[in-house]
């Protein structure tokens, strides 16, 4: 499995496509703006994108979604309850550069569903929070953790959907339970590890 991390646009979110180096199957993770950059890496590289998955539905996270769906033909997968704003074909004006609409979501996924790719298995976590459909992924002790978890940090809960409580309360539940080698893919950021987090993230003592 190769992970490759895109970070693109003014909010430098992270776009990782996993791929599988040999059948060339892959999955893309947030593409959050950069979209036509992001298919020509995948052309160039002969990836087979199987899947487009959402770790949530802020614009940041899903506004190049237009483009690289019909750059890839994949389908488009995100928890239920973060699809309205999906199902709506909603244009993010400022906070995209897009001109493409929001393509419908083809999958609506929920805790513990099973995402494959070829050879490429994702856990889907449910991990609210920061957005109702908040999710993680989690493949060969490698959590893609979206806004739920960050390097020293947490995601934000004061946007409409998010709530504080709910969020750490995940985290603690569903996220330190992982192993401390379980390397942790931000939405923003650098890499981190469980251990790491559980260690010293000031948002998670007491």
């Amino acid at each position: 499995m190769k992970i490759e991390m895109l970070a693109f646009g003014q909010y430098a979110a992270n776009c990782y496509v996993v791929y599988d180096e040999t059948t060339k199957d892959a999955i893309i993770i947030d593409p959050g703006s950069g979209g036509d950059e992001i298919g020509k890496w995948v052309q160039e590289n002969g990836l087979k994108v199987k899947l487009i998955v959402l770790t949530h539905n802020h614009p940041d996270h899903i506004g190049a979604l237009g483009e690289v769906k019909e750059a890839t033909g994949a389908n488009v997968a995100i928890h239920a309850d973060d699809a309205a704003v999906l199902q709506r074909g909603l244009r993010f004006g400022p906070m995209s550069s897009s001109t493409h609409p929001i393509p419908a979501p083809d999958l609506l996924i929920k805790d513990g569903d099973s995402l494959d790719a070829g050879s490429l298995h994702f856990l889907v976590i449910h991990t609210p929070g920061h957005t109702r459909g908040g999710i993680c992924l989690l493949t060969d002790a490698v959590l893609f953790s979206g806004d739920t978890l960050f390097n020293s940090s947490v995601g934000r809960s004061d946007m409409p959907g998010g709530n504080g409580v709910q969020l750490i309360q995940g985290i603690f539940a569903k996220l330190m339970t992982l192993p401390d080698e379980t390397v942790v893919l931000p939405g923003h950021g650098p890499e981190t590890t469980i251990g790491r987090e559980r260690r010293s993230n000031p948002f998670l003592r007491g």
